[in-house]
């Protein structure tokens, strides 16, 4: 394990892109380099400079302030949505592997039935019809976060239900409960902890998306997704102010899923792969 982690430059790489976007997260909480909400006027679209590392918006607020202030919605969006999917998915893929039966078709049919919206438009749906914001949108991204962790857990779990020291443990009279707490879960764990990683990845996309329409995180809080709306009637007149957006949206989304990529492959020995 130890050789193979040291070796592995995807999972480091994750590693590291990951641990820059909390560490901009957390920065902005004691610092930024300007305001990322007072709007000056006079010092709107001004370029990359000594006093505005990536220059101002077209409302006079500091670029690099509102990057390192809007890394605290995607983390936010992402550790609330995923945890919602994450608590619930679990729970009900657990239940489906330990009864079986009607009632594991029962949560894979509505598991189905969940798949069959594309998650985006579902979400711009409901942020629609209850109303823009940052909660409505970690709900509507943590919904349907659900059913990926249903099947996920559902599948990882049948296959330890069908082991032998699993077999061994009904013979001696352990109730499903038990073998599901001391045996299925803690064997399941890293499957679910690299789909965790991959989800939220997928989460900070989506976020940025319903920011984007108007329907996420709202003003003046800043937000990558908001960001890039604002810039695109700029694009020809101040192309970075769309640039430092996506570049923060693709670096986070790149780290999160070599991190995962390598976690699969550090966790799981059979996708080992030699480098």
């Amino acid at each position: 394990m130890s050789v193979r982690l040291s070796s592995h430059r995807s999972f480091w790489l994750g590693a590291v892109l990951t641990a820059l976007l909390i560490a901009c997260a957390l920065l902005s909480f004691a610092w930024t380099p300007g305001s990322a909400y007072e709007m000056n006027m006079d010092a709107a679209l001004q370029p990359p400079g000594s006093r505005h590392w990536l220059g101002t918006d077209a409302f006079g607020r500091d670029v690099a302030s509102q990057i390192l202030v809007g890394a605290r919605a995607s983390i936010a969006v992402g550790l609330i949505a995923v945890g919602i999917g994450l608590a619930a998915g679990l729970a009900l893929g657990l239940l489906a592997s330990a009864r079986r039966g009607w009632t594991e078709e029962i949560i894979m049919r509505l598991a189905d039935f969940t798949f069959a919206f594309p998650a985006l438009l579902s979400a711009i749906m409901l942020t629609a019809v209850f109303g823009a914001g940052m909660v409505n949108a970690i709900i509507a991204i943590g919904i349907f976060n659900i059913p990926t962790f249903a099947r996920i857990t559902r599948a990882s779990a049948n296959a330890i239900w069908a082991r032998d020291y699993v077999t061994a443990a009904r013979a001696c009279g352990k109730s499903r409960t038990a073998i599901t707490l001391q045996h299925v879960l803690p064997n399941i764990a890293s499957v679910l902890i690299v789909q965790a990683t991959i989800q939220f990845a997928l989460a900070i996309l989506a976020e940025a998306a319903l920011s984007y329409l108007g329907l996420g995180t709202q003003p003046p809080q800043p937000s990558w997704g908001r960001m890039l709306s604002e810039a695109q009637t700029l694009m020809f007149q101040a192309p970075l102010l769309a640039i430092w957006p996506g570049l923060a949206i693709a670096l986070s989304v790149l780290g999160l899923n070599l991190l995962g990529d390598g976690l699969r492959d550090l966790l799981d020995p059979r996708l080992a792969r030699t480098r």
